[in-house]
């Protein structure tokens, strides 16, 4: 059996595992927004925490900066991006193209932040489970009139599912690619289209499986809610969490 991916639920019996998860989406989002504001500091203090939680849920890092380098391409280029549209206090000059020195710290900034959300998105999914995200979505969006929460519930639910099942769909291409000798084509405008075509295929293939065998099972979205259940650890987590965003904003 193939080994589970980084952005596979991971069993475990850590804190965040334990967390409720509707205080857990709370926390993600509060980390998310302060981060678009904060300051140097402010990330640092907040990525420390992020990989403590990382390194005590055992989150494998390095099969996850593996399953995402195409990511950390995209944040180099953000960050190249700003370098050379923010104008300031030349760094790097070749012809038209110029680097600043501010177009490189808010490059930098950008970047980590994103990778930040990223990393948090990943502890949510390592360590909570699809139909309990789902649920907790439906739980939120049931006292608001007029939007089919049972729905939404149900397609963001999926959606976190097909989250790995796509990156293992990539995996697997790509080690075809290579035993077919992709390899050897050194041009990434060749390779990306022949990378991107069957993936998406075969993505959208699984989607109609799966719509196909949801109606087989006859299913419905009148389903028993689960039962919440938070204590007393749970709020003195958010609480903490509270404390170190309100820290994060005034760094």
């Amino acid at each position: 059996m193939a080994e589970l991916g980084a952005l596979n639920y991971q069993p475990g019996n850590a804190l965040l595992h334990r967390f409720d998860v509707r205080l857990k989406l709370v926390a993600l989002i509060m980390i998310s927004l302060v981060s678009v504001k904060a300051s140097a500091l402010g990330l640092a203090l907040a990525t420390l925490l992020v990989l403590a939680a990382a390194i005590n849920t055992r989150l494998p890092l390095m099969r996850l900066l593996s399953e995402l380098r195409y990511f950390v391409v995209f944040l180099l280029f953000v960050c190249l991006a700003r370098a050379m549209t923010v104008p300031g206090e030349t760094v790097w000059r070749l012809g038209f193209v110029v680097i600043s020195r501010e177009g490189l710290v808010l490059g930098a900034l950008i970047g980590w932040r994103l990778a930040l959300v990223v990393l948090l998105g990943a502890l949510l999914v390592a360590t909570s489970r699809s139909a309990d995200i789902r649920a907790a979505i439906e739980w939120f969006l049931k006292p608001l009139p007029g939007i089919p929460h049972k729905r939404i519930g149900t397609m963001i639910g999926l959606m976190v599912r097909f989250i790995p099942v796509a990156f293992d769909q990539v995996q697997e291409i790509l080690e075809a690619q290579r035993a077919r000798g992709v390899e050897n084509r050194k041009n990434p405008l060749y390779r990306l289209p022949r990378l991107l075509n069957p993936t998406l295929r075969k993505t959208f293939a699984r989607a109609d499986e799966l719509a196909i065998a949801m109606e087989a099972r006859c299913y419905t979205e009148n389903r028993t809610d689960p039962q919440f259940v938070t204590c007393a650890r749970d709020w003195f987590t958010i609480g903490g969490v509270t404390l170190i965003c309100a820290a994060m904003y005034l760094a």
